[in-house]
């Protein structure tokens, strides 16, 4: 939610197609069923992901036989620990990579299931994590719901340009200074 609250432009343009979409169905609400529309919240989830992933050091991996990456010579049994945080702030795979950009998702074809390297927050391969399309399904549903039934504004004296976005980390990644945005009923006519 810091990283829509310190980009408002990016907060109105997921909150306008959802918005759209659940007053389209006529229903004012978001379903599982809705979520193939929403095109530009899941391009947020993903750079959302991208800059913040819950774990940024994936689970190690024992190498079963020696190996040579760019001429670094790794010897078998070696434990090795993915930095998924590295990776998607790495300038050879993002444009701007410190930059909250969810345009950079429209219309790619970059998905978090494990294919594209440069975006990794559920592991890759066959190893991946088992429950990746029902947790996207959840985040997704959730901020779909959030951004539909409220407003969201910086409690008084705060600005978006104040909020910080350090972390601190853990067996999950979180927030190291938490300033909780006020929120505000929408109304069904908005």
């Amino acid at each position: 939610m810091s990283e829509l609250m310190k980009n408002q432009l990016a907060m109105t343009k997921a909150q306008d197609e959802v918005c759209g979409i659940a007053k389209s169905n006529n229903t004012n609400m978001i379903e599982e069923r809705d979520l193939h529309q929403l095109h530009y919240l899941k391009a947020v989830v993903k750079e959302i992901l991208r800059l913040h992933p819950s774990s940024p050091l994936l689970v190690p991996r024992e190498l079963i036989e020696d190996c040579n990456i760019e001429g670094y010579h790794i010897p078998a049994k070696a434990r090795v620990f993915v930095n998924a945080w590295a990776i998607g702030r790495h300038p050879y795979s993002w444009i701007d990579p410190e930059d909250f950009r969810p345009e950079r998702f429209v219309g790619s074809n970059i998905d978090y299931r494990g294919q594209d390297f440069a975006l990794i927050p559920f592991e890759a391969g066959r190893r991946g994590c088992p429950g990746i399309f029902f947790a996207m399904a959840i985040v997704e549903l959730a901020l779909a719901h959030v951004l539909l039934c409220f407003n969201w504004a910086m409690p008084d004296g705060k600005y978006p340009e104040d909020l910080d976005t350090n972390e601190t980390s853990g067996l999950a990644v979180h927030k190291e200074t938490s300033v909780p945005p006020v929120a505000t009923p929408q109304t069904t006519s908005q």
